[in-house]
């Protein structure tokens, strides 16, 4: 039996057909009250880490993939948690969320967008992601993108930490 929820999230601005879809996999890595963040140095941006699917790639590599390449953590993939179907403008991207462990510690391997933006894994208290994500509304009139990334990422955390508790 498959327990995967699936969510789903519109933007202001969207195509009930979308012209492009992007397939991602993020993982839930946490450690006491912490959990792992990719953060964004010179954007200030922070987001779940995780990426998209490559061609011939299952959910799983790409997960690891992404990990491995985002904070240098070799990991192994677990439960998938959740699928989240968000709408945006004329895209619709799915993010598949799973709850994943650290096996081992590796290099980053970023990407050019990556290397600009600063990208760092960082370990955060469950109370200022949850503090961080939660202003997605203060980025209602300035970048509908990053609200919208921040409100998906906040749903996630509040879901997955409710049920734990």
């Amino acid at each position: 039996m498959n327990d995967t929820e699936t969510l789903f999230q519109y933007g202001r601005e969207y195509s009930e057909i979308p012209e492009k879809i992007r397939v991602s996999s993020r993982a839930i890595i946490t450690d006491g009250n912490k959990i792992l963040l990719s953060h964004e140095l010179n954007t200030g941006v922070y987001l779940i880490p995780g990426g998209g699917l490559e061609s011939g790639e299952t959910l799983d590599e790409c997960c690891k993939r992404e990990i491995r390449e985002e904070t240098g953590y070799e990991i192994s993939v677990g439960k998938q948690l959740y699928v989240f179907k968000e709408y945006f403008r004329n895209m619709l991207y799915v993010s598949n969320y799973f709850l994943c462990e650290i096996t081992g510690k590796g290099e980053q391997s970023l990407t050019e967008s990556e290397i600009s933006h600063g990208v760092v894994p960082e370990w955060t208290e469950i109370n200022k992601a949850l503090e961080i994500f939660g202003s997605y509304g203060d980025y209602a009139e300035t970048d509908e993108e990053i609200e919208g990334q921040y409100k998906r990422e906040y749903t996630v955390i509040c879901k997955y930490f409710n049920k734990l508790l």
